[in-house]
């Protein structure tokens, strides 16, 4: 088997992944077909979030989102659109690849994450 780097599985979740701009996930806030997921890791989302949000930190995450998961959360069957987002977007890439590598087909990846979030409401 080869070795593939993190450049190459960036290269491969990019290539698959739905991306929507801060601008346009922010459009989508009030929208109850919305949830906005944050997969960082707790002490970072204990700092600051996006309002409403819930937390499914990316080494829980299959744990988290899977149906039969120990952890599962409703919000991944419910159907939503699920935003992903992290603290640059790198994560949340790698994430929104994972969901859909589970079947969970209406994901996407917030292009540079909660930073541009949070340089957005300043």
């Amino acid at each position: 088997m080869t070795e593939r780097g993190f450049k190459q599985m960036m290269a491969e979740a990019n290539a698959v992944i739905d991306t929507i701009s801060v601008v346009d996930a922010m459009k989508l806030i009030d929208d109850k077909t919305v949830s906005f997921i944050d997969v960082r890791e707790k002490h970072e989302r204990e700092a600051a979030h996006i309002p409403g949000s819930y937390h499914a930190a990316r080494g829980f995450l299959e744990l988290i989102a899977a149906k039969d998961g120990p952890m599962h959360q409703e919000v991944f069957a419910s159907g939503n659109h699920l935003i992903l987002y992290c603290g640059t977007g790198g994560r949340s890439a790698l994430s929104a690849k994972t969901l859909l590598d589970m079947g969970i087909r209406n994901v996407s990846s917030m292009a540079g994450g909660f930073a541009a979030w949070k340089e957005l409401n300043e």
